[in-house]
């Protein structure tokens, strides 16, 4: 019997709350996520979920991933998606799975599109005389290289592997949200909404927070009394060292940055 179900045998019948904040794309953490919402989903003790979000996407097959693992959830009971900072891009992918989606009235919701990014390195590397020597089989396996300039063959592929990932990320939102295709491609253009103009555009169901969102699964759950448990993604203890000593050097790190550009009196709180 895991610790969980020990829990639940002494507190039976509770919303089982958990957090999707940060970057999405560790395999790691993509996994311990998934093994933790397969345990909410076939415990019967617990009655609903709510997913606690604040993340602005990652990854988009960790993403999907998410997504699919949450609405096996929501087949089964009640899930309530409660975005209470950002909940952008694959993180709004994975809310879509939700049973409903609450959002703070200040968050930013959305970004539905997809983007891919690299450096283009080869004009710096000429510049001091750096040369790449590449060997390969198969004219198209170093397609993404930052080396070089990609051939039109090579930007047309990438284009359409764009294409067919947005167009998925379309498809699932239409299917999650109730909402013709054309009508989310209309409000796919990658750009983030206020929390009120998603509710408008049919992505967000309610305005409120995360106890308005756990009032909201006691509810769908049927549920007489309001009890809740905080479950998370097991950690091991090699993780938990590792993040509390990379947590202290990076506090450590911004401080002395921050001491710096103060002493130079630049402010880099803008970016455009």
């Amino acid at each position: 019997m895991s610790a969980l179900d020990t829990i639940l045998n002494l507190n039976p019948e509770r919303i089982a709350v958990t957090e999707l904040f940060g970057a999405i794309g560790s395999p790691q953490r993509t996994a311990e996520f998934g093994r933790m919402l397969k345990a909410i989903e076939d415990n019967k003790r617990i009655r609903a979920m709510v997913v606690d979000i604040d993340s602005p996407g990652g990854a988009a097959g960790a993403s999907e991933f998410l997504h699919n693992a949450i609405e096996r959830v929501a087949r089964r009971k009640p899930v309530v998606a409660s975005i209470r900072g950002m909940g952008a891009s694959g993180a709004y992918m994975a809310a879509c799975a939700a049973t409903r989606i609450v959002a703070v009235p200040m968050a930013l919701v959305g970004s539905i599109g997809v983007i891919s990014m690299r450096p283009m390195l080869h004009e710096a590397l000429d510049k001091i005389g750096v040369r790449v020597q590449i060997t390969k089989a198969g004219h198209l396996k170093d397609m993404f290289s930052s080396f070089r300039e990609p051939t039109p063959e090579e930007r047309e592929k990438e284009q359409a592997l764009m294409d067919a990932v947005y167009n998925r990320f379309v498809e699932m939102v239409a299917q999650a949200r109730r909402l013709e295709p054309a009508r989310v491609r209309e409000v796919a253009t990658g750009e983030i909404f206020s929390a009120a103009q998603a509710k408008e555009l049919g992505l967000v169901d309610e305005l409120g927070d995360l106890e308005m969102a756990i009032d909201l699964a006691q509810a769908l759950a049927e549920m007489p009394e309001r009890k809740v448990m905080y479950v998370r993604p097991h950690r091991s203890l090699r993780d938990r060292l590792l993040g509390n000593v990379s947590a202290a050097a990076v506090d450590a790190f911004a401080s002395a940055l921050e001491t710096r550009l103060r002493d130079r009196q630049v402010d880099l709180r803008y970016r455009y």
